[in-house]
């Protein structure tokens, strides 16, 4: 299984280095990719086509791709390029990508699959987005 990581920007790039220090020992199985600033979508798509042909992804091998942006340029150019290469068929596609969901695709991925796969992991990635709040102490010193 390849979980690829799809995203305007640099976003995909920098969160596969954040998962290499979770994951380090999957890292081999995750691809990223971005629509890069002045680049096109055709670029995208030469390049992802390029790097699927370098990872010797073929059709038994099971993809779970998550983007940034459901809808997003990124996103549907991926999806064609592997749909012209018969490897859409199957693949799991979420969209909304932080680093939980990422990481808990890469460890779940050899262990769950199909609904109670995708379930797991937006769950997962749902509940932590929460805002942080941090008690601040009473910095006065009791007079005794």
């Amino acid at each position: 299984k390849q979980l690829i990581l799809v995203s305007h920007g640099s976003f995909a790039d920098g969160l596969k280095t954040s998962l290499a220090m979770f994951a380090g020992d999957k890292i081999d199985q995750v691809m990223a990719v971005g629509l890069k600033e002045g680049e096109d979508v055709d670029d995208l798509a030469a390049e992802f086509s390029r790097r699927l042909e370098e990872n010797n992804i073929d059709s038994d091998t099971e993809l779970i791709v998550l983007a940034d942006i459901v809808g997003g340029s990124p996103l549907t150019t991926v999806c064609n390029v592997l749909e012209k290469r018969g490897l859409l068929e199957g693949a799991v596609i979420l969209g909304g990508m932080n680093l939980p969901m990422a990481l808990n695709s890469l460890v779940m991925k050899d262990m769950l699959s199909g609904d109670e796969f995708v379930t797991t992991v937006l769950s997962e990635a749902r509940n932590a987005v929460q805002e942080f709040k941090m008690e601040v102490g009473d910095d006065e010193e009791d007079d005794i």
